[in-house]
């Protein structure tokens, strides 16, 4: 008879006071639970350290990749489930996950569905439609490409597959909030850009964006997103800016 296979949840974390409470609520189910908080000046740490079955780590963050190995390192468990805290799972993703790592032909990682939410409604279009995420695989066969320091690829040394369930994603709380986030990642693209060497480009700087804005919204059917999607494919132009004006101005500094 096989042994029962555990599993650990990762959560790397930063000023999620509003939604980590639920999340932790929400997986019980898991053998470990590890929150990688860095350095949370609201009260997340508070509420991490309320739940007595979660391990609360705190690490200096330097870019979302380093932070997802640091958490691997950390776990006990060969099964990793990586969540972010605006996600939620689905009672029939939770079990689907328990019978995959138990199944003796499991694959080393597996691609999970997402439902993007806008505030509290399903966001059915705008590129989002066909997003997918490695969540769910085994840390001895996989890690996290040290190049990439947002969008985070994670490198699998053998088979993949795809999950049925869908992991529901609570990413747009506010346009404030969304637009935080995306100009964050376009800092961390721009210094990703500097590394190898890109140098600025006034035509990307104005293409890029343009073409990103009008890929989502006209080809990938944001327009039947109604205002929703031309909120959405707009701040993720922005980040692409962002991205390209950052590169600029590190690039101009250092001269």
């Amino acid at each position: 008879m096989n042994e029962k296979q555990k599993l650990s949840v990762l959560i790397i974390t930063l000023n999620e006071e509003h939604r980590i409470k639920s999340l932790l609520e929400d997986i019980d189910f898991a053998d470990e639970i590890i929150v990688v908080d860095s350095f949370s000046n609201d009260q997340t740490v508070a509420i991490v350290e309320s739940f007595t079955n979660v391990k609360l780590i705190q690490n200096q963050f330097i870019n979302y990749t380093s932070q997802r190995n640091f958490a691997l390192d950390q776990a006990k468990n060969e099964w990793i489930l990586f969540l972010d805290a605006d996600e939620k799972l689905t009672p029939e993703l939770k079990t689907e996950i328990l019978s995959t790592i138990n199944n003796q032909n499991a694959a080393s990682a597996y691609l999970i569905y997402r439902t993007f939410m806008f505030k509290n409604r399903k966001l059915n279009f705008s590129g989002w439609q066909t997003d997918k995420i490695f969540r769910l695989f085994n840390k001895s066969k996989c890690r996290y490409n040290e190049e990439r320091m947002v969008h985070e690829k994670l490198i699998v040394n053998g088979k993949i597959a795809v999950l049925k369930n869908k992991i529901i994603h609570f990413s747009y709380i506010s346009f404030q909030d969304y637009k935080e986030k995306m100009y964050k990642y376009g800092v961390f693209k721009a210094n990703e850009k500097l590394k190898k060497g890109q140098k600025p480009s006034l035509f990307l700087m104005v293409f890029h964006p343009v073409y990103t804005f009008l890929y989502q919204y006209l080809i990938r059917l944001g327009i039947l997103d109604g205002a929703k999607g031309i909120t959405i494919c707009y701040l993720n132009a922005y980040s692409i800016f962002v991205r390209y004006k950052e590169l600029d101005r590190i690039t101009s500094s250092r001269i």
